[in-house]
């Protein structure tokens, strides 16, 4: 299939690698530092186009995977924006984890044009993207996501469809509500019981195969207990996601007193200059004080 890509970050340059290297598709790509595009297509052998509407002329699925809804808008919108060059019948995806307004006025925006949306948000963070293992959460129609998946499954281990447009973003939300405060609690545990003079790689070993048992903990809590965080999915990231959260709860009545309280932990780690910092970093609090 001739599909686009737009954006080459941590998460998009491995997924349209997948997409060109397991999928064999014939790939296009873009990004708005043109030597990462040019890199891209060094290493893959896809083409690489100057701007969003170039790279989705003549594409059947366009992909984006940017950083938020500003960022989506710059390159969708437009005479040199991504929909300008996607023809009727195509898809447009997009893979970054924006707000559900935002993926409503995409999908009737997109509409307009003759062209399918789908709001698909992944989770599983830069290892998953480079290993082809990401979740990939969907809202939409289900006529464009069943021509869409068998793509999309090149760099995923999980694609479901959960909704109408925005049902994806919501689920991405539900996604860091969970991760928020399970994060906030391993740390928590880990500092309790390095401060009760625990080895606490004999603890992590044997709760991880209990209860306890969870992704962070077993890809987060040796390095939390070495307060190593220079890695993985960033705070400032988290704070934006969070950010959605908070927003949508407002709207919807849901209490998020936890997501909140954990926020502004995160706030704290931004203060003490972690803004890149992965999210396990909330360790990081507790070690200090």
């Amino acid at each position: 299939m001739r599909v686009a890509f737009l954006g080459l970050g941590v998460m998009g340059f491995p997924m349209a690698g997948h997409l060109r290297s397991r999928g064999g598709h014939e790939v296009t790509v873009f990004n708005r530092t043109t030597a990462k595009a040019e890199a891209w297509s060094k290493q893959y052998g896809g083409e690489a186009k100057r701007t969003p509407r170039e790279a989705a002329k003549g594409a059947e699925i366009v992909f984006m995977c940017v950083g938020n809804d500003d960022d989506v808008r710059s390159i969708v919108y437009g005479d040199e924006g991504a929909l300008a060059g996607t023809g009727k019948g195509a898809i447009l995806v997009d893979h970054t984890t924006a707000s559900a307004e935002l993926a409503r006025e995409l999908f009737a925006k997109a509409k307009e044009r003759g062209v399918e949306f789908i709001d698909a948000p992944v989770s599983g963070g830069q290892a998953g993207a480079e290993n082809g293992q990401l979740t990939v959460m969907c809202g939409g129609e289900e006529a464009p996501f069943a021509r869409a998946k068998p793509v999309i499954d090149s760099y995923a281990k999980s694609c479901l469809l959960l909704g109408p447009a925005g049902a994806g973003q919501l689920t991405k939300m539900v996604n860091q509500i969970c991760i928020a405060g399970l994060v906030q609690g391993l740390a928590e545990g880990m500092n309790f019981g390095m401060k009760a003079g625990l080895d606490m790689e004999k603890v992590i070993a044997v709760i991880s195969k209990g209860a306890a048992q969870s992704w962070q903990m077993e890809n987060r809590a040796k390095t939390m207990c070495q307060g190593k965080f220079d890695f993985g999915f960033a705070v400032d990231w988290m704070r934006k996601d969070l950010g959605f959260c908070l927003a949508e709860a407002k709207k919807n009545g849901a209490r998020l007193p936890v997501t909140a309280l954990v926020d502004q932990f995160y706030a704290h780690v931004q203060a003490r200059g972690g803004r890149r910092w992965d999210t396990s970093s909330l360790m990081n609090l507790l070690m200090q004080d």
